[in-house]
């Protein structure tokens, strides 16, 4: 009997969807995340009696046929590209970005990652860094005696000190941009990875080329919407129960059959 397997399916899929939203509603309060969805695709089709085959020798022909299908799989887990709130931190480093691209980061390796997390700090030396410690590229040193740090709406980052009322430029960040930002590799950190399916990555100022600009004193919230997370959990539930109650029914049937002598 097929529906034991189909069933599991079922509820194997409802589990994964279960998954990504815990996974969201535990980053709800994490800064520039972007909440995931899980997809499902069905699965291939029994043709015990195909549409359009020759039913009489007529020339009669199946208006339908017969296709048993045999369950549901996974296909993505997408993350749903949608702007967080803004919200005011005061910090001299927090930089939030309104619109699409990423800050670039250079790893322990050299390879480039990117991020949305604009939550920087500033290392012993001075060097702008993340929270986990990873430079930010381009890389950018505040001097010690530095009284203040202003960031404008195009990365340009200017230090302040008691003797001069006008700043200087202490050098620009500059964002990075995808041509499909969906198939980024999540790295966790609030760090993704370049692959195959996002196309490679392209650099430029913020507020050209496509790119949102930059909002200091801010970082963006997480994107999560827990009224429409707790939703999804409950339908998923449902479909998790409905599909343990064929398999129940499934092994009744079983039973029945078993019991024929």
């Amino acid at each position: 009997m097929k529906a034991l397997q189909i069933a599991a399916s079922g509820m194997s899929a409802q589990q994964t969807r279960v998954e990504v939203i815990s996974n969201n509603l535990a980053n709800m309060s994490t800064t520039g995340y972007n909440a995931r969805r899980a997809e499902f695709a069905d699965l291939h089709y029994q043709q015990v009696a195909r549409a359009g085959t020759v039913n009489a020798s007529d020339g009669t022909v199946l208006p339908t046929g017969i296709q048993l299908g045999l369950g549901v799989r996974p296909t993505a887990v997408s993350m749903i590209l949608a702007q967080g709130t803004p919200t005011a931190t005061g910090g001299d480093l927090d930089v939030a970005i309104q619109g699409s691209g990423y800050f670039e980061v250079t790893l322990p390796n050299g390879e480039l990652a990117y991020t949305r997390d604009g939550g920087f700090k500033r290392n012993g030396e001075g060097l702008v860094v993340t929270s986990d410690g990873y430079a930010v590229s381009p890389e950018i040193v505040i001097p010690e005696d530095s009284e203040s740090i202003s960031i404008n709406a195009d990365g340009e980052v200017y230090a302040y000190f008691a003797d001069d009322s006008d700043g200087e430029l202490l050098g620009q960040l500059t964002m990075a941009g995808f041509a499909n930002p969906k198939g980024l590799e999540a790295l966790g950190s609030n760090l993704f990875g370049e692959t195959e399916a996002s196309g490679g990555a392209f650099q430029s100022t913020p507020g050209l080329d496509g790119l949102g600009t930059l909002l200091h004193g801010y970082l963006e919230e997480s994107s999560v919407d827990p009224v429409t997370e707790i939703t999804d959990l409950i339908e998923a539930q449902r479909g998790y129960e409905l599909n343990s109650k064929v398999i129940s029914a499934a092994d009744q049937m079983l039973g029945a059959t078993a019991q024929v002598r």
